[in-house]
């Protein structure tokens, strides 16, 4: 069965040329023409030239550019998919050349936090409300004039897309328009999609996860097996769950792919970047030795950050995340935060619904 973008005079746009980008790109070239941007002149040449990125083939239906402007002119649907910490100043250099009539579905799985001069997220003072935290839409609606703004979340690990395995994701809009072109751009005999028109809470879901991949990755670098790792899951759940609710979400969507999909995907994989940084550090290494010794940032280690802080401010019940917090950035060890998960009183169980 073909699948074909509704626009389909028209490429798409892939903004971003990271693992995940670089596969998104690949699956979204399955259907039609794709122009993929990277800042980078030597990475643009190399995957034009070579036909290689992060380790992937590259499709022929990609062209690579460094020319924001072009994507703008050729492209009206876009897929920026790039670190949170860059979300903001790309969407910045993106907007002088977006019209109203562009649609943008990011693929990015972190916060943006307006911080002041000096302060960082790792700050310990820091305090956090639930209005410093912006979603990736969130900042795509205040730096651009684009209104029709989506996201593509789920269990979606790049390495297993860019090798063609079968899988699932959410698109998820306010607007059906945005929903129905990102199905008809990304849609394939190996990707099936969803929709979703809570579009904050599939964002919330997709980010608060990356703390439980760590914990969970501590789970598997000690060996302790599936009931751990399932307890640690379920709990780690309702913890999500209570902590986005006391952010303003609905719980619905994290019982969906976007939630409890995702989260059985990072907490289960060595593919997983936030699993990978908890399994290391069970093992020993500590957190300055794994960012040094990493070629990308696991968006955990800011989730961990932000999310005790927020747990902290709304007073919700956050055993994993503040213990996991105490190992990343308060030298507690690891053996002696599982220590304390076992003895803690859990009391109901799906106290979250």
């Amino acid at each position: 069965m073909a699948y074909i973008n509704s626009s389909e005079n028209a490429p798409v746009a892939v903004i971003g040329a990271g693992s995940f980008g670089t596969a998104v790109a690949n699956l979204l070239a399955e259907n039609g023409k794709v122009l993929f941007y990277s800042r980078r002149p030597d990475a643009v040449e190399i995957i034009n030239k070579e036909r290689k990125n992060s380790g992937q083939d590259i499709h022929p239906n990609i062209t690579a550019t460094n020319d924001l402007q072009e994507i703008t002119e050729r492209c009206y649907l876009l897929f920026p998919s790039v670190s949170s910490d860059a979300f903001r100043g790309v969407m910045k250099s993106l907007s002088d050349f977006l019209r109203p009539d562009h649609m943008m579905i990011h693929c990015t799985k972190g916060f943006d936090i307006k911080l002041e001069e000096g302060v960082t997220i790792l700050d310990k003072n820091l305090k956090l409300k639930t209005s410093d935290i912006y979603t990736m839409s969130k900042v795509m609606l205040e730096e651009t004039c684009v209104k029709r703004v989506g996201c593509m979340s789920g269990p979606n690990l790049a390495r297993e897309i860019a090798n063609k395995y079968p899988a699932a994701t959410v698109i998820a809009s306010k607007f059906d328009e945005v929903i129905r072109e990102g199905d008809a751009a990304i849609r394939s005999h190996r990707m099936q999609v969803y929709s979703n028109h809570d579009i904050y809470a599939v964002e919330l879901a997709g980010v608060l996860k990356n703390s439980m991949a760590l914990a969970a990755g501590a789970v598997g670098g000690l060996g302790f097996g599936q009931n751990a790792m399932a307890f640690l899951i379920t709990r780690g759940l309702g913890e999500i769950i209570r902590l986005a609710v006391s952010m303003g979400a609905d719980r619905q969507a994290f019982l969906g792919l976007a939630g409890i999909g995702d989260l059985v995907a990072t907490c289960t994989s060595p593919l997983s970047r936030n699993y990978t940084v908890g399994a290391r550090m069970a093992k020993g290494e500590t957190l300055e030795q794994i960012i040094a010794t990493s070629t990308e940032v696991a968006e955990g280690i800011k989730t961990v950050s932000i999310s005790k802080k927020i747990a902290d401010t709304n007073d919700v019940k956050a055993p994993i995340i503040q213990n996991i917090y105490k190992v990343l950035f308060e030298q507690l060890e690891v053996q002696e935060a599982l220590k304390y998960l076992m003895e803690y009183r859990w009391g109901q169980d799906a106290d979250f619904m």
